[in-house]
């Protein structure tokens, strides 16, 4: 059993005596209004989580989401009001409008020389100012149901589930597929793991960077077309300390803060985690800032038991998921000699690109016994 998948254990196990207790302490949890309720609030975080968790696995971190969130919004649901768009074209876009957002930030981050917490700190404000140029001092209200079949409401549920929480597991089983066994997926983790050696070993780290990214995004796009469904109001306040929500799930199911290692199964669970801890502090009465507590409390023991673990660099921590694939594109241009996205210390020398080594001498000393 790998340690992804041991965190994934615990977080089951958690999860179960959790849910028994709150069963015997209170009268409600398990009434399927409840449990309808904590799906459709989860949700939103599973899968913009499952576009982080492929972000963070590369050794970065999106902290824009919120505020893309909230332009996503404010931009849909002024179309479906004021130009009537149906469910298709107001999926649309959704995703094309987060998708150019999240393209952005990967843009940035890939052919930028800053680290990722900082171009994407900086993108939040931006994003905000522009949602709330959107907004235009007022909320967005009178919004139709269109997009119902995205919301948590009768209209969208079947058999009693929330559409949006099917959307999520169907979309973590893709990601965990395409992670686990495409190609392209598997570079992931290998440009978490080591960036310069995955360059070398052909991955085109840059495009990969700029993929994940616009993915996040255009998940996100996503998620606010189901908050639109769940209700006919959008406030300006809207994805205010989303990011932290998403980021808890990822890092407390098992992905590595450090990069070349997660688990978008774990993601999920996590998410379940915090969604069934926010239930909780409401069903018994307790205030709503104990929430905030046990959350950040969940979070250090993940990240520390991560750290705990990690006693060696980062490229030694990858796993078998790290190993990039021996046929992989060959590099052109030095696509990665300007890549940022992670750790500083793994970047290659600025003159790497005279001689096509980095600049650690381990580094050449491994391909020399390769060779």
């Amino acid at each position: 059993m790998s340690k992804t998948e041991g965190q994934e254990v615990v977080l089951i196990a958690v999860l179960v005596v959790l849910w028994l207790a709150l069963g015997f302490g209170t009268d409600t949890f398990f009434a399927a209004s409840n449990l309808q309720n904590i799906l459709a609030t989860v949700a939103p975080v599973t899968i913009i989580g499952i576009g982080m968790t492929a972000v963070i696995v590369t050794g970065g971190i999106d902290v824009s989401v919120g505020s893309a969130l909230a332009v996503v919004l404010v931009v849909v649901a002024k179309m479906v009001r004021d130009s009537g768009l149906t469910l298709v074209p107001a999926v649309i876009a959704g995703l094309v409008t987060g998708g150019v957002l999240g393209a952005l930030n990967g843009a940035l981050v890939a052919y930028g020389r800053v680290h990722a917490i900082i171009i994407t700190f900086g993108t939040l404000n931006i994003f905000r100012f522009v949602a709330l140029q959107i907004f235009d001092g007022k909320e967005v209200a009178g919004v139709p149901g269109t997009l119902e079949f995205l919301g948590g409401g009768t209209e969208g549920r079947s058999f009693g589930i929330p559409h949006s929480w099917l959307l999520a597991v169907l979309l973590a089983a893709g990601m965990w597929f395409y992670m686990r066994h495409a190609p392209t997926g598997r570079h992931l983790y290998a440009i978490g793991g080591n960036a310069p050696a995955a360059w070398l070993a052909g991955i085109r780290v840059n495009r990969r960077l700029v993929g994940v990214y616009a993915v996040t995004g255009i998940l996100v796009g996503l998620a606010a077309c189901c908050v639109i469904g769940g209700g006919g109001l959008v406030a300006q306040s809207a994805g205010t300390g989303l990011e932290l929500q998403v980021i808890a799930a990822v890092v407390i199911g098992g992905t590595s803060i450090l990069g070349g290692r997660g688990s978008v199964l774990g993601t999920v669970l996590g998410a379940l985690l915090v969604g069934t801890v926010t239930s909780a502090v409401t069903l018994l009465g307790w205030h709503s800032e104990l929430t905030a507590l046990f959350i950040g409390v969940f979070i250090l023991l993940a990240v520390g038991a991560d750290l705990g673990r990690v006693s060696r660099p980062p490229s030694a921590i990858a796993g078998p998921d790290a190993v990039p694939d021996a046929t992989a594109e060959t590099p052109k241009d030095n696509q990665y000699s300007r890549h940022s996205g992670g750790d500083a210390r793994n970047r290659p020398d600025p003159d790497s690109h005279r001689t096509g080594t980095p600049r650690h001498g381990q580094m050449r000393e491994r391909r020399r016994r390769r060779e």
